[in-house]
């Protein structure tokens, strides 16, 4: 007897189809046997196949029975075989009509008792389902909703191997799952916990955060202890454009292979915070390990990525920074393969001015010598300082500023403004961000006029700027010439863009 059953693996963020055929020959021993370049995981679902079937009221076959998961030079991983590997089973066994599960695709792990347990990267799944014109997906009732938000599919939720066989030969109705994608982000859009309106004073860095937000720029906050670096930056999120459908999905797939969509949650339709510590290794950056997985460039895609203390973090792992900020994206050699994962992401970072943190602060004395302030700030490379575009300095809040009744202006304020100048730009660009124009569209965008282009020549000759400067604080000028509706660049816009370039000029 033979059975084919349609499923699907993931490598790196990308599903690609997988048969599964279960074929028996008779034989005095019964036994089964897993082919296909299967990992562990896979070649132990051979005994929970065998008891989940037999709990769950079906007989298996007592023969020699071969598994092939084709195609054969592709890995298999995971335990998101077991619900189509024992449907195959059940189906030469119970002699199930082979056109009941013809471009039907499967995926789940099963439980010794037969249930369906939830398995990573559905998401990616659903999507090369629907590339692939499959007429349905059968996935386990906790992933139903992730998978459901792909239109043009028929997506089910199964709880165990006996309601889903039992679907299949029309013996129980079970209806499709349906989410309303409109309905996620109208709820989510504004679940941002922070807020603009809690900080109070530093209306200079504020305006800083909002250029950034506007044009997706990196950003260096520089200031000391308690000055409100962190607070400032957990909060532009918030302030960033609403994701669009096809960014909700790009991020969602994401953290659906990482498995860190939380129960029930479907669609990822805010954007992305990660703060790693700075002992992250560069495997947990970059992505990496043995088989490659996303790392928190690839989580903080089309988010935030915040570096806290960035001098406290390795060299190795900054200056790997270096792909990710460029290309927008990362590339993993592994022996298992290469892969390439997306990271467009806006980098911001913050740093102390000297080890001791008070070097240039009014209140508090610095004690630290010179030799030690330039070993901290020597542990920044050049080449990772010239790729922030935004160099901001963060004082200390006075009292009268904390302390301030009237209400600062809400993210929701700031949010509309950055929203209608990225609209500008992306409509003018070619839906790309001003932090992102190649070469020629720099060139016929950001042409400064006269007195901007003296400025500019000065600034690069009195503070050896690089050629990777003059180009950022360009884009930084039009970003900030895009929030005030202005068609050119004038000098003024070239003046606050340069004097963002403060640690360039030595703090």
């Amino acid at each position: 007897m033979f059975a084919r059953v349609i499923s699907s693996s993931v490598t790196g963020v990308e599903a690609h189809p997988v048969e599964i055929e279960v074929n028996t020959a008779k034989s005095q021993q019964p036994k089964i046997v897993v082919v296909g370049l299967p990992d562990t995981a896979v070649k132990e679902s051979r005994d929970r196949v065998i008891t989940a079937i037999s709990n769950s009221g079906y007989h298996w076959p007592r023969e020699h029975v071969t598994v092939n998961l084709a195609p054969a030079d592709v890995k298999k991983e995971g335990p998101s075989f077991d619900l189509p590997i024992a449907l195959g089973m059940v189906a030469i066994t119970h002699e199930m009509d082979p056109r009941l599960i013809e471009g039907r695709a499967f995926v789940g792990e099963l439980a010794l008792t037969g249930a369906v347990r939830s398995v990573k990267g559905v998401l990616p799944i659903a999507l090369r389902a629907r590339a692939e014109g499959w007429k349905a997906l059968y996935v386990p009732e906790a992933n139903a909703a992730e998978a459901a938000v792909v239109e043009g599919l028929e997506v089910y939720g199964v709880r165990s191997l006996r309601e889903c066989f039992e679907s299949l030969a029309a013996v129980r109705e079970l209806r499709p799952m349906r989410v309303n994608v409109a309905e996620i982000f109208a709820r989510r859009r504004e679940e941002y916990e922070a807020d603009f309106s809690d900080v109070r004073g530093n209306a200079h860095v504020k305006r800083a955060l909002e250029v950034a937000a506007a044009g997706g720029h990196n950003v260096l906050l520089i200031g000391p202890p308690g000055s409100g670096k962190s607070m400032l930056a957990k909060r532009l999120p918030g302030v960033l454009p609403p994701l669009t459908l096809e960014e909700a999905l790009e991020t969602t797939k994401i953290h659906s292979v990482c498995g860190l969509l939380g129960a029930g949650e479907s669609l990822r339709a805010t954007r992305s915070f990660r703060a790693p510590h700075s002992s992250v290794s560069n495997a947990g950056l970059l992505g990496g390990t043995q088989n490659p997985t996303p790392g928190e460039v690839s989580l903080a895609h089309h988010g935030v990525l915040f570096l806290d203390e960035l001098p406290e973090y390795s060299r190795a792992a900054l200056e790997s920074l270096r792909q990710p900020l460029e290309d927008g994206r990362i590339t993993i050699s592994r022996a298992a393969g290469s892969m390439t994962f997306p990271a467009e992401f806006m980098l911001v970072a913050a740093m102390n001015p000297c080890p001791c943190g008070h070097y240039g602060d009014t209140r508090k004395p610095c004690r630290c010598s010179s030799t030690q302030i330039q070993r901290y700030r020597a542990r920044i490379s050049g080449p990772l300082l010239d790729r922030m575009d935004l160099h901001v300095e963060v004082p200390a809040v006075e009292y009268r500023e904390l302390s301030r009744d009237e209400p600062a202006e809400p993210s929701a304020a700031v949010r509309a403004r950055v929203g209608a100048c990225r609209a500008r730009q992306l409509a003018r660009n070619g839906n790309v961000p001003n932090a992102r124009l190649r070469p020629p569209q720099l060139r016929r965008w950001c042409r400064p006029d006269a007195d901007g282009a003296e400025l500019l020549r000065m600034a690069m000759s009195d503070h050896g700027l690089s050629a990777r400067a003059h180009d950022r604080i360009l884009k930084v000028a039009r970003t900030i010439a895009d929030l005030e509706g202005a068609d050119g660049i004038s000098s003024m816009h070239l003046a606050e863009a340069i004097q963002y370039r403060s640690l360039d000029r030595g703090l």
